[in-house]
């Protein structure tokens, strides 16, 4: 694990892990996921831990997959003899695929808590959906742009966390949302000013700090165990399969074809263009940033 890809540090009962990518909204690359899988499992092995807070250092929480500089870190993908069937063997595997550290912090039994500021979308808002209970800033932006071209659910929060209605609408149209939208169709718990953030998420992680870890892991496991019971775990098993599926379609190739030969802010200015949405919006309707604080 590259120390500065995560970092870990603890409190009165809190662990705290940050993505500390910054320069790059915090996105992910298998160094990140691996060291979030890393420091869950140490702080639910750690005795003094009880609560647990993912977080994001500088601007966002997490702006998805880290696909910059051209994708050149996909070199696979890249190809065009890409194997989607390898693709599938890789990501329903616990063994390599990142779901197995995002679900780490559903599975693991000490709550978790997602604290979410500016950009949460694509394999962001992944992660972050996965945690037992989630607060963002109120101008945060959760979305899944790949559903307009090569992706798919992969955890499957979004469609387990919503009622059908809105799980169908987010789905078909990749369309963003604020926290403070999220939390009012209870996609999230809550969303508060971002000024309010890190007092608010402190004070609830103190508050379940102070209950038995006994009590805060049977209540955790008996709610989580009637959403495996729904079905989890295998929207789960297709989700990603059908991810990698959607990178091997005609529009999945020019997609790919279009970051390397333009960078992926061309090919993304393409996707999201003609929604007027993510980084395309405009400069009002993007988030806050927690740098600019006073």
């Amino acid at each position: 694990m590259s120390e500065q890809s995560v970092l870990y540090g603890k409190r009165d009962g809190i662990a705290t892990i940050t993505l500390n990518r910054p320069e790059k909204a915090n996105t992910l690359r298998s160094e990140v996921t691996q060291g979030i899988d890393r420091c869950l499992e140490e702080a639910n092995r750690d005795p003094e831990v009880k609560v647990i807070v993912l977080e994001g250092a500088g601007d966002n929480f997490c702006g998805g997959f880290d696909f910059s500089g051209g994708l050149e870190h996909y070199d696979a993908i890249r190809e065009q003899t890409y194997d989607p069937g390898m693709d599938a063997h890789w990501v329903a595997n616990r063994y390599t695929s990142y779901i197995t550290a995002f679900m780490g912090l559903w599975r693991g039994l000490k709550p978790t808590i997602a604290k979410v500021h500016g950009y949460c979308v694509g394999g962001g808002s992944e992660l972050a959906l996965c945690a037992d209970l989630v607060i963002a800033s109120e101008d945060a932006r959760f979305g899944t742009p790949y559903s307009r071209v090569w992706g798919c659910h992969l955890t499957g929060m979004w469609v387990h966390r919503l009622g059908l209605a809105k799980a169908k609408y987010y789905a078909l149209t990749g369309e963003w949302i604020s926290g403070k939208e999220a939390a009012e169709i209870e996609l999230i718990n809550f969303s508060c000013p971002l000024e309010e953030l890190d007092r608010r998420v402190q004070e609830l992680a103190g508050k379940l700090a102070g209950i038995p870890l006994t009590q805060l892991v049977s209540m955790k496991l008996i709610v989580n165990q009637a959403y495996d019971n729904m079905g989890l775990q295998s929207t789960q098993t297709l989700g990603p399969i059908l991810d990698g599926i959607m990178r091997n379609t005609p529009e999945g190739r020019e997609f790919v074809r279009a970051a390397a030969a333009e960078g992926v802010r061309g090919a993304i200015e393409k996707r999201d263009g003609p929604f007027a949405d993510y980084s395309q919006a405009p400069p009002g309707q993007q988030p806050r940033k927690r740098s600019q604080l006073g």
